[in-house]
C-alpha cells in the first residue's frame, strides 16, 4: 500500500495565522487539489493529520470543523482525488496531549487504522513540528515552501533526511517518479 500523510493548513489550503474558522475561509493552494488527484489515480492512499487547536480555544465547534473538512473532501473529489481520512488533534499546546504534533499520537492512530508501519512513508508539512514527528517515527519528512514553509526552511534545524519542495504539486511530481 502506498500511503502519504499530509498536513492540512499550508499544504492543502492557504494558511491563516488567525485559524481557518469557517468553510468560507478554507481556500485551496493552487495545484494542491490536482496533486492529490494525481496521487489517487496512481493508487496512493491520502490521509491528513492536522493540529486544530482552534477547537480548544473555542474559535469554532466540531460541527464547523466537519463542515470545513466536507468542503475540502468535495473540492478534492471534484478534482478527481480522494482523501481517505482526516485525523486531527483538538487540543491546545498547553494541554500537553499525546496527539498534538510533534508528538506522534495521530500517526500511531493512522498506523493502527491502516495496519501499516510508517517507516519511509512520506509526511508532507510546512512546519518544523510536521517534520519532527515524521523523523520520530522514521517516516520521510517533506517540507513544502507554502504556508509557513519558507520561514521553517529559513529557521533551519530540519531533520537531516528532509526533502524540500516548492509546493505539494512539486512533491507529488517527485514521488510519482519514484517506485515507493
Amino acid at each position: 500500500m502506498k500511503l502519504i500523510i499530509l498536513d492540512r493548513d499550508g499544504v492543502i489550503n492557504v494558511h491563516s495565522s488567525q485559524f481557518i474558522k469557517s468553510p468560507d475561509e478554507w481556500k485551496p493552494i493552487p495545484g494542491s487539489l490536482e496533486a492529490i488527484a494525481r496521487l489517487t489515480r496512481e493508487g496512493w492512499r491520502v490521509v491528513v493529520a492536522t493540529n486544530q487547536s482552534g477547537l480548544a480555544r473555542g474559535l469554532f465547534e466540531v460541527a464547523t470543523l466537519n463542515a470545513i473538512h466536507a468542503k475540502m473532501h468535495k473540492a478534492v473529489m471534484q478534482a478527481g482525488g480522494r482523501i481517505e481520512a482526516v485525523f486531527y488533534c483538538p487540543h491546545s499546546a498547553e494541554m500537553d496531549c499525546g496527539c498534538r504534533k510533534p508528538k506522534a499520537g495521530l500517526f500511531h492512530e493512522i498506523s493502527a487504522r491502516y495496519g501499516k508501519e510508517l517507516v519511509g512513508v512520506p509526511v508532507v508539512g510546512d512546519s518544523l513540528r510536521d517534520l519532527q514527528v515524521a523523523e520520530s517515527i522514521d517516516a520521510w519528512p517533506l517540507l513544502v515552501k507554502t504556508g509557513k514553509g519558507k520561514k521553517t526552511l529559513a529557521a533551519g534545524g530540519l531533520p537531516k533526511n528532509t526533502t524540500v519542495f516548492d509546493d505539494l504539486s512539486e512533491a507529488v511530481d517527485q514521488l510519482l517518479t519514484l517506485s515507493i
